[in-house]
């Protein structure tokens, strides 16, 4: 069993940042990819980003050059820096890891980005 624990989500104006975190305790050994998602009311929840043990990342095209994500093996953590944010960027994240075929979700946190 894998345990995800967010935080770093909040209120910020249109252009600002924020740095989503995410740790993970238990199994931790058996985690692959770890990365972030995001979800708004009445829409599926989308990828943002995913990062692999090996430190390779992939990002969705609206949030390139934007957002950066980050892992930090020895703290179990992934980052989600956020920059010049927009309030379609409003949702709540979701950190996720994958070890073989199973899959781990946070609790979540709320970004809103206002205009």
């Amino acid at each position: 069993q894998v345990q995800l624990v967010e935080s770093g989500g909040g209120l910020v104006q249109a252009g600002g940042s924020l740095r989503l975190s995410c740790t993970a305790s238990g199994s931790i050994f058996s985690i692959s990819t770890m990365g972030w998602y995001r979800q708004v009311p009445g829409s599926q929840r989308e990828l943002v980003a995913i990062i692999t043990s090996g430190g390779s990342t992939n990002l969705v095209d609206s949030v390139k050059g934007r957002f950066t994500i980050s892992r930090d093996n020895a703290k179990n953590t992934v980052y989600l820096q956020m920059s010049s944010l927009k309030p379609e960027d409003t949702a709540v994240y979701y950190c996720n890891a994958r070890s073989g075929l199973l899959i781990y979700w946070g609790q979540g946190t709320q970004v809103t980005v206002s205009s």
